[in-house]
């Protein structure tokens, strides 16, 4: 070869390996077993590694082994109990059995050895082996333990067994079960002394997505955080933002049977007091109250409000010749509030009652109904009531024969006793009535108590002064351990001194015109109040925030769910 031919040869670019090549270098580099440190395993470590993972694979390959000679075989077993347990078609009223069902709170040991069928959710489902399944089933405030036993040879199979710990939690199902008594009670269920050995088990509502929270994680107390910080917290937000998985727990089905309850107790009572219920519009052409504390909503071609209480058609129906009359219904109050306490939406207890000599008739009565709530809550509720304080423990309301009645200057002075600096005709702050309330608490021993003759100048333009000091009025508030839940007054009825009033609060009296004319065609002396239905369940039951004892509460941040 020449000298030239050389020269370009050496110059020429090098032929690109064949894919046989690289295959065959891919394949001695993946060969290569390095160390933690990078470095190539001796000849001695790869024969060790070698043997881990011929011992591995003879592992994996029994234990397939073994699930497919373990299928094979319940397979040739068949399933005793196949036509016992699995999903229930959509009920869509098909038909109508007319079967006898049974609440699991009515659950007892006298019923030992009857079946029985229930509708329940699964709160929780526990396995023991393959061979026995606990579910703990909850209706309402009650929770029962079931029993799936595959022990019960030819009645229960072991795949009903697995089926029943495969029910995702807060599934709805359907049984037939045998009461028996357990050996020991039932610590985590409130039906403990019960226990269902299960026949039957459909599913007729299955959860179909993850939960956002456990029924268990949110029916702790502050107490079970403390004894334990490492378990899960369910938040004040996330509880509402899900508010209709929280609402679940047995404690909020029991509280929502409380608040029921007041509603039920307060028109018991007022029935039997000869009042009449009625129904007055939430949509208003003027600001019930006054202020600014109201919802202007645009109503066809004009401004309209939402009613911040029923006031003045409950007073229209006095002069109606109603005579004792009581509202349930909405309230709204435009108060930027971020409160524990406050809701721009609540349920409003709304009364009215016209009287013969003397606003303390009226006053004393409703004193006496708020007693007659109380006691009839801890006597007619009383399993409501030991559910709730599990979760939120509180001392029952103390309960005296006759109301506590103070004056706002004795609470002035009494205030004043203690170092709190406030004026004669301040209202309270919010630190400063609920020390009141613990003052009153430990000069009178009173948990309840009513707090008359307020400042006129904190008071609604329709409250009646004072007929011997003007700067005082014929007003009162009634306050629960240390906060108030009602706010009441005699009415003025005269249609002079009520548009001088309005006019003194810098109130156009033509604003409130038809409610100033019912007046002027005659209205006899009366009085009543209001009285938020969430702050009485609330202190009542010693709960600490207002949107727990709401149902889908409404304050200055949330307007969903």
């Amino acid at each position: 070869m020449s000298e030239q031919e050389q020269q370009k040869n050496a110059t020429a670019p090098a032929a690109e390996p064949s894919s046989q090549q690289i295959d065959a270098v891919t394949n001695q580099m993946q060969e290569v077993v390095l160390d933690s440190e990078g470095n190539p395993l001796s000849k001695k470590a790869l024969k060790k590694l070698e043997k881990e993972r011929e011992k591995e694979k003879k592992k994996q390959e029994r234990l397939e082994r073994e699930a497919a000679e373990r299928a094979a075989r319940e397979a040739a077993e068949g399933d005793c109990a196949a036509d016992k347990y699995g999903k229930a078609e959509i009920n869509m009223s098909q038909t109508q059995t007319n079967t006898q069902w049974t609440e699991i709170k009515s659950l007892s040991p006298s019923m030992a050895g009857q079946t029985v069928n229930i509708q329940a959710r699964v709160q929780n489902s526990r396995p023991t082996g393959n061979k026995m399944c606990f579910l703990v089933l909850r209706e309402g405030t009650a929770t029962v333990q079931g029993l799936v036993d595959a022990n019960r040879e030819n009645i229960i199979s072991k795949k009903m067994v697995k089926y029943a710990n495969s029910i995702p939690s807060e599934s709805i199902v359907s049984i037939t079960a045998e009461v028996t008594v357990p050996k020991e009670p039932v610590k985590s269920c409130t039906i403990g002394n019960v226990e269902l050995t299960v026949n039957t088990l459909f599913v007729i509502s299955e959860v179909t997505t993850v939960l956002p929270f456990s029924i268990e994680d949110a029916s702790r107390s502050e107490e079970d955080y403390e004894k334990d910080p490492t378990l899960n917290k369910v938040l004040l937000d996330t509880r509402l933002n899900s508010r209709v998985v929280d609402l679940r727990t047995i404690t909020n089905n029991a509280i929502f049977k409380i608040q029921a309850a007041v509603g039920l107790l307060f028109r018991e009572y007022l029935t039997n007091q000869n009042f009449t219920e009625i129904h007055s519009p939430k949509i208003i052409g003027a600001a019930s109250e006054g202020g600014s504390n109201v919802f202007q909503i645009s109503y066809f071609k004009r401004s309209a409000y939402l009613a911040q209480s029923p006031q003045l058609y409950k007073q229209a129906c006095i002069a109606a010749d109603f005579g004792r009359v009581y509202e349930i219904g909405p309230v709204f109050r435009a108060e930027n509030a971020n409160t524990y306490r406050h809701l721009t939406e609540y349920v409003g207890l709304d009364l009215e009652c016209s009287f013969r000599e003397h606003y303390h008739e009226v006053m004393y009565m409703i004193g006496g109904m708020f007693l007659y709530i109380f006691k009839n809550l801890e006597s007619r509720w009383a399993h409501e009531l030991e559910i709730i304080r599990q979760q939120y423990p509180s001392e029952p309301v103390r309960i005296d024969e006759e109301p506590l009645r103070l004056e706002f200057k004795d609470a002035i002075a009494l205030l004043r006793k203690h170092g709190e600096e406030i004026g004669d005709l301040d209202d309270f702050s919010t630190p400063q009535e609920r020390r009141l309330g613990e003052l009153v608490k430990m000069e009178y021993g009173a948990d309840f108590y009513m707090l008359d003759k307020f400042p006129l100048g904190i008071r609604p333009f329709y409250t009646m002064p004072d007929p011997t000091n003007p700067d005082y009025s014929n007003s009162y508030d009634f306050f629960l351990r240390g906060e108030e839940i009602m706010s009441g007054a005699q009415r003025i009825h005269d249609p002079a001194l009520l548009t001088e009033r309005i006019k003194a609060q810098e109130i156009d009296p033509a604003t409130l015109a038809d409610y100033i004319k019912g007046f002027e065609y005659g209205c006899p002396p009366h009085a009543g109040g209001g009285i938020g239905l969430e702050r009485v369940v609330m202190f009542f039951l010693g709960i600490h925030n207002i949107r727990n004892v709401s149902l889908f509460p409404r304050d200055p941040k949330r307007v969903e769910p």
